[in-house]
Formats: C-alpha cells, structure tokens, sequence
C-alpha cells in the first residue's frame, strides 16, 4: 500500500545561475536524495516523504494509525517510534495540533525522515529526535505530550525468524525495545487524561491490554482491521486513555479489500484519495 502512486524524482542537467523559481525547487528536491532513495507522494497537503525500499518503507499500518489517532486542536503528540516520520507527517496534514515529535533509535531513518519534514516546509511544526525509547521519559521529560502514537516492533524472539537485514529487523521484532517498554515510556511521557494510540497485531491482544492497564492506560477503543470481510484481523488499533475509567468501545471493524486488488472505500478515505 505504501506503494500507492509512489514517484521517482528524476535527475535535472546541470543549470547555470538563470534557473527559474520551478527549476531551482526541482534543483533541490533531487539534491536532497541520498543513492538509493526515492520521493513518494503521501496524498495529503501535497506532502511527500523520503524512502528507501532496500531499508524500509512505511506500510498500510502507519497508515491506518494516523486515521485512527485524534489530535486536537493546540496538542502536542509524540510518535514512538517514527521509522522515516510518516505517522507525524500524516498527522500534521490531518489534525490541528500545535507540534509532532518523531522519536527514533536508528539514524538513518531518522536522518531521513528529518529531511521529509524539510522537503515538506515543517520544520516549525515537526521534529525528529534520535534517541531510545527506553529513553523517551528522560528525553522529553514527564508530562510533556497530550498524545502519544507508536507503531512498535510486531514480534517477539518467540515470533517467527529475524530479518537478516538490521534495520529491517529492528522495525519489525523487539530488538531494542519490548511491548512494555513501548507502553511504560508513553504513561510517562502523558499528561493526566492524555491519549496512547498504538497499532499491533491481535494474537498480542491479551499481552497488550494487560500491559497498557499495568501502567494505567485504560483501553477506551478497539478497532480490529481484516484484509477481507471473510478473514481473520491482522491488525488491531486501539486508543488508551491515562487514568482513564474502565470502558471500551470495540468499533466496527475496518475491512481492506472488497476484491482481491481493490480496496474499500474507507481504506481510500483514510489515504486520502
């Protein structure tokens, strides 16, 4: 899905000082290209955002997070996690909150999600912080954040075999950081009443909540996503609110496809199309 009218910047031939306004634009958006990169249109504001596909692209899932999070208006989110920063990207596009926090261990993920947020004019609204999510508390401070967001790590050293390729690896299984290391930075990085809004899979379902109750996010929404109307969920999202009383309200769940390469019009209305 992240391939969903991908483009490619092309190269521009050497120009000398008499470049127009659109020619030096163009001039710029290649030269902020590392060997290996691309440009993808997001489908939002006219957003775009920095990819590598021999690294890692963000997926369906990210996605899906953005649609489900509320953010309002004079909030400050912090994502958990942020890969190339396409969850605070999407956000920012979406929500009026007042700023969007990216945090990532890997450097050069985040290297290039910092030059997504400048290829998109955000600075002022966006940041990208090279750190540990085991850090996060320490980092930023208690308190800090309204809404926290994270599209973790799926799987466990009892789930499936590890990627060879390292950063593949870490976005994908615990290798830096556990599910309750996730879930404890964002109850500290909350304000009371504040809201954690996480993407996982369902056979972690029991672990999760377990988990987000241990450190006081009370689960509030459920949404279950299905690849088809007849198939088991793959994804779960849920909102947790901090402090929060003890109700939750599974919403109907989202389907992806109606046909094999055709998707609903709900998974259309969320990319924006």
């Amino acid at each position: 899905m992240s391939d969903m009218r991908n483009t490619r910047e092309e190269g521009l031939p050497n120009c000398d000082t008499s470049l127009t306004e659109k020619e030096a634009q163009q001039q710029d958006t290649v030269n902020i290209l590392l060997p290996g990169e691309r440009i993808d249109e997001l489908q939002r504001n006219g957003y775009k955002i920095i990819q590598n596909s021999k690294k890692f692209c963000f997926g369906m899932d990210a996605v899906l997070l953005s649609g489900f999070a509320k953010v309002k208006e004079g909030e400050r989110v912090a994502d958990l996690g942020t890969g190339t920063g396409i969850i605070p990207i999407l956000l920012e596009a979406k929500t009026k909150g007042e700023h969007f926090t990216g945090l990532e261990i890997q450097e050069e993920s985040a290297d290039m999600a910092r030059r997504s947020v400048r290829l998109n004019g955000l600075d002022e609204k966006v940041s990208i912080v090279t750190g540990d999510i085991k850090e996060a508390g320490r980092l930023f401070g208690a308190a800090s954040f309204h809404v926290v967001t994270s599209n973790p790590p799926y799987m466990n050293d009892l789930h499936g075999l590890k990627n060879p390729d390292l950063p593949k690896a870490i976005a994908r299984h615990e290798v830096h950081c556990t599910l309750e290391d996730v879930v404890r930075e964002a109850a500290k990085l909350l304000k009371p009443s504040g809201r954690f809004y996480l993407v996982h899979r369902p056979f972690r379902l029991i672990e999760i909540i377990n988990t987000l109750t241990a450190y006081k996010l009370e689960p509030k929404r459920m949404k279950m996503v299905h690849p088809f109307l007849d198939k088991e969920p793959n994804m779960v999202l849920i909102e947790a609110v901090k402090g929060g009383g003890s109700m939750i309200k599974v919403e109907p769940p989202l389907i992806v496809y109606k046909e094999v390469n055709q998707y609903t019009d709900e998974i259309y209305d969320i990319y924006g199309y």
